[in-house]
């Protein structure tokens, strides 16, 4: 049975969401538990999914057992590892190809890919003890997950919109500060 956690993230009003708690789950499981242990072909591996770069657009393929993670190797490697939690979320959590199915389905699992992007690039057992007010903290993140600042700021936004409004006073203006 999943418990939801209320965590502090120095703000003692956040409630973490089940998404959330399924990915922390899921790493402390596999003993993922400091920023540089988000390697993600250590992850693609755990996750029996094989990745690898090349100069095409990001995409994820599976054909009977066997599961690849494409990454564009034209990109930075902070883009690269966007692209892959965006994929890693169409593998473990999606099912049909895009290509064939109805808009709004597809419009529904680019948003939950995105949503799974925000929190298993950043997640919250691993922010847990940043100071989210420190005016430099969307490039700290960006340095020690090695994902895009604007990751790191919609990530930030979205526990600034989660937290009790008498907290939000707390965090950083984000808007100014992307």
């Amino acid at each position: 049975m999943l418990v939801r956690m209320v965590i502090s993230l120095r703000f003692p009003y956040y409630t973490t969401t089940i998404l959330e708690d399924l990915i922390t789950q899921w790493y402390k499981c596999h003993k993922f538990t400091e920023p540089d242990d988000l390697n993600v072909y250590t992850i693609g591996s755990e996750s029996q999914i094989f990745v690898t770069c090349r100069p095409t657009q990001a995409s994820y393929m599976r054909v009977g057992k066997f599961q690849e993670i494409v990454l564009d190797s034209r990109l930075p490697y902070i883009h690269q590892r966007e692209q892959f939690f965006h994929e890693l979320c169409h593998a473990l959590r999606h099912a049909g190809r895009q290509s064939f199915m109805p808009y709004s389905f597809y419009e529904l699992q680019e948003r939950d890919a995105r949503h799974f992007t925000l929190y298993a690039s950043l997640p919250t057992h691993m922010i847990n003890d940043y100071n989210l007010s420190n005016p430099a903290i969307i490039d700290q993140l960006s340095h020690d997950f090695m994902i895009p600042r604007k990751v790191c700021i919609e990530r930030l936004e979205k526990i600034k919109s989660r937290i009790v409004p008498s907290d939000k006073s707390n965090l950083i203006n984000l808007r100014k500060e992307g």
